[in-house]
Order: structure tokens, then sequence, then C-alpha cells
């Protein structure tokens, strides 16, 4: 596959800011924040579409209150839409719409470059401010691809030893598949592996240090290593917070990301465990709008100030 087909979105100038909501595993509650991110955005009055990009278990209508719609990202792949507008559909909650997820054809999960292209340069056609892209669990190409293209990756995290583990897996892969994107840095691109197969606990071959040593051995390729680098900042989001130490949890994941992958990771904040939470999904309605008084809404609209105040 030829990452550089993907370069062009990575850094392609948009009329509308793209936010990607990934994690390392399933069931960390990526769709709750992506639906209640989006609903945030549309009550402070931002055009804000949400895309169900988790082709192989699509469920946001779900969490937005509206049944499955008549046309999804299936049939757009599929020629039987043709303008991705067609796939927009209204929600309870004004300014904000919804492009339905995959739903039918059991292949779907495994999008090919051309339809994965398709989907990411028709984005800036969608009247919106904010585009939130709902992605599936795990490090497969399609999920690290979008998350890439973004304006801005966010990783949902729950405090337990697993999801960590697994955040930490995504991290790395994302961080390696961005740079094998660059053309210039294909001569270093057996260091760079080297780096990005060893353990986090091996000490002097950190993706740090392998910088260190490649400015040592090609200072140009070393600078320009360093300022692809520098523009990855993945953002991370705390879930089913119950005390003071799994919110610390984040800023643990926040010093080690530095320490071994030299990267400027923002903890964006944090989400309170609340039972509100499965009885929305239960009801089949917006937690944010069910459930008004839920600790989760300043959560939330904490969470929300602090993304739109980082570039």
């Amino acid at each position: 596959m030829n990452l550089e087909n993907l370069r062009p979105f990575v850094e392609a100038e948009r009329n509308c800011k793209v936010w990607a909501i990934g994690g390392g595993k399933g069931g960390v509650g990526k769709s709750l924040v992506t639906a209640n991110t989006s609903i945030c955005l549309a009550l402070m009055g931002y055009k804000v579409v949400t895309v169900d990009l988790d082709l192989g278990g699509a469920n946001m209508h779900t969490c937005l209150g509206i049944p499955i719609p008549d046309k999804t990202l299936s049939d757009y792949i599929s020629n039987k839409v043709t303008n991705i507008n067609d796939l927009l559909v209204p929600t309870p909650i004004r300014n904000l719409q919804i492009i339905s997820g995959a739903q039918d054809e059991l292949g779907i999960a495994n999008l090919k470059q051309m339809h994965k292209n398709k989907i990411l340069s028709k984005l800036n056609e969608l009247d919106a401010d904010f585009v939130l892209l709902d992605l599936g669990a795990g490090t497969t190409f399609n999920t690290l691809d979008f998350f890439i293209s973004a304006d801005k990756g966010i990783l949902v995290i729950l405090p337990e030893p697993t999801s960590i583990e697994n955040t930490y897996r995504f991290i790395k892969s994302v961080y390696h598949r961005r740079l094998k994107m660059i053309e210039e840095l294909l001569d270093i691109q057996p260091l760079i592996n080297q780096a990005m197969n060893a353990k986090i606990s091996s000490p002097g071959s950190t993706p740090v240090e392998l910088v260190k040593r490649i400015i040592d051995i090609n200072p140009e390729a070393g600078h320009r290593l360093q300022t692809e680098i520098s523009k990855f900042k993945p953002h991370i989001i705390m879930n089913q917070i119950r005390n003071q130490q799994d919110i610390d949890i984040g800023f643990s994941i926040q010093s080690v990301c530095k320490r071994y992958f030299g990267i400027d990771l923002k903890y964006v904040g944090y989400l309170d465990y609340d039972a509100a939470v499965w009885q929305s999904v239960k009801k089949r309605k917006p937690l944010l709008m069910e459930f008004p008084n839920s600790r989760l809404v300043n959560n939330f609209d904490r969470i929300v100030h602090k993304l739109l105040e980082i570039n």
C-alpha cells in the first residue's frame, strides 16, 4: 500500500475541522464521547456532522436517538449514492446531523484504499464547522489512517490495565504509520522499524533515542524526523473515573509518551463514572439530553472547551 496517497489528506486545509475519536480496545466509550461531544458543539451553535466509521459495528444512530437511516456509507462506497451530502440525516438536536456507518455488507469493515480516500476527499464538501469521526476499535489500517488524517485525534481510555496497554499500542501504531508516510524518511526506515519494534521498557532503543542517533548520523534526516514527530499531538480522555488515582493515570500516560515517544500528548479531561450512561443507552436517548443534571454534563463541557482552545 502506498502511504504517500494518504499524505494529501493529512496535510489538507479544510473548511471544517475534523476530529477523530478512537481507542485501543472496544467498550471504552468511544461512541459515548463522540455523540456527546457532537451534542456539546451543536448546542454551542456550531454546525456538526457525526460520521460513524465503526464500519463493523455502527451504532451512532442509537446513541443520538434515531432509527437506522435508509442510506448509509455502504451505499456511498458501492456508488448507489454518489453525493456524500445525500447521506446526511438530521438528529433531534439542532445543528447536528449524522452519516450512518455501514449496516449490511459483511466485508465493508475492510475498506480498500480507494474507498478510504473517497470518504476522506469528500469530508470538506459537508456543510459543517466540525466533522466528528467515530472510529472502530483497535489498530487496523483503516482506523489508523482516519485517525492520522484528522485535525485532532482523540483517544478514550478506561482506568484499567488492558485499556492502558492497548492505548500505548495504538499510539505506537499511529506514530509508526505516520512516519512511514514520509517519503523523505525512506532511507532511515530500517532504524525507525527497529525503534518501533522495541519494548517500551527497553533502554536505549526508544524513538527518543532513535532521533538522537539519526541526528548524529544524518542531521538533515534527523531534523526532518523531529519535525514530523512534533506534529503528532494526540489527545486523551479518561472515562469512568471513580477516584483521584484514576484521574492521575491520564497524567502518567502523558509523561510516559513524552519520555518514550517524545510527543506532547494532551490530557484534555476525564468523565466520571455515572449509571446514567447505561440508562440512556437502554432508553436509546442521547445522554446529555436525557440526563441534563448528570455530572457528565460538566465533564463534557470542560473537555469540549479544552479541545477548542488547543490548536
